[in-house]
């Protein structure tokens, strides 16, 4: 399982912790890297200061490698000064071309780990000096930028790329998951939705319900659902009451939906969760908290029990062994 990315970012298992922002705390970060994958932290919706406070707390839980997620959509040049003079070594682009941040994070010492949706993109950053790329096919939860499916998306932005790194996301929650994305030309797995049942995330209980229930028809990709505080997102996320009266009134923008501006749910700081917003159901939400946008990729399936992080990194990695294992077979 010693693949380029892992001695390249200085980690012993090709499983990358998505960074999924409001419910990836400090200790699940920690924990993921602790067990030799790598903990992604999503600090970009945060003040500099809580930033802060988030780096020194991963760094006195763990001395192993670990990274944080900026998003491109809502850049902050300070954010990433603070990941830098907090040394910080990976830092992860997401949504928009990265511009001058993929050149400011690597002249502060930093890896740069971007996210693209298709070859050209791909193509793009490794062109401006990006150190790896994660391939986000179609199947992931939450927010999406491409339209091609993980089979045909990560092979060609394999061939698109050259020597650098490629990492694989959308839909992938087991062994068997790595195992293809290593056979596509991969050399890493970007794990989202299963991290969502790990004992150290924080979510609420009846999103944590819904995910362990769920088949693999129960999640769809939205152009814009809850697009409310992120307009023109596309995303995947679980089927739920919001979905179906919005499917139900045909699809209405902004403006013109039913239900718009219902106070469904309350933050533990006492903020208002509006019906179509763009928010994950952290564990301090009241109210009703299954009309939330509770995001999931189509490998939810896959999640029916509540581990440590810890262990689904083991899990994962001894799976996709035997997996491997067993495709001897047919040499």
């Amino acid at each position: 399982m010693k693949a380029c990315f892992c001695k390249s970012f200085r980690i012993e298992h090709p499983v990358i912790l998505a960074p999924m922002a409001g419910v990836v705390p400090d200790p699940l970060v920690a924990a993921v890297s602790n067990a030799g994958g790598l903990g992604i932290a999503p600090l970009w919706h945060v003040s500099v200061c809580d930033l802060r406070k988030s780096v020194r707390s991963i760094q006195q839980m763990t001395g192993k490698p670990f990274g944080v997620n900026l998003n491109m959509e809502f850049p902050s040049m300070e954010h990433l000064d603070a990941c830098l003079e907090e040394g910080v070594e990976i830092i992860s682009l997401f949504w928009q071309p990265p511009g001058e941040f993929l050149a400011h994070a690597q002249s502060g010492g930093a890896k740069v780990i971007y996210s693209a949706g298709d070859a050209a993109d791909a193509k793009a950053a490794v062109d401006l000096g990006a150190d790896a790329i994660c391939a986000q096919g179609w199947e992931a939860g939450g927010h999406v930028r491409g339209n091609v499916g993980s089979m045909a998306l990560i092979p060609a932005i394999v061939d698109a790329v050259g020597d650098v790194p490629v990492v694989a996301a959308g839909g992938i929650a087991d062994g068997r998951g790595l195992a293809a994305a290593l056979a596509l030309g991969a050399s890493a797995a970007w794990v989202g939705t299963r991290f969502l049942a790990a004992a150290e995330a924080d979510v609420h209980p009846d999103y944590l319900s819904h995910l362990l229930a769920a088949s693999e028809n129960d999640t769809a990709h939205f152009d814009d659902l809850f697009d409310l505080g992120w307009p023109s997102a596309p995303h995947r996320a679980l089927k739920n009451s919001t979905s179906r009266m919005w499917e139900e009134a045909g699809g209405l923008p902004l403006g013109e939906r039913p239900g718009e501006g219902d106070v469904i749910a309350t933050t533990g700081a006492g903020a208002d969760v509006l019906r179509y917003q763009s928010k994950s159901p952290s564990s301090d939400l009241t109210g009703n908290v299954e009309a939330v946008s509770m995001w999931a990729g189509q490998g939810v399936s896959l999640v029916r029990e509540v581990q440590s992080a810890g262990d689904i990194v083991r899990d994962i990695v001894n799976e996709a062994k035997a997996t491997l294992e067993r495709l001897r077979e047919y040499q």
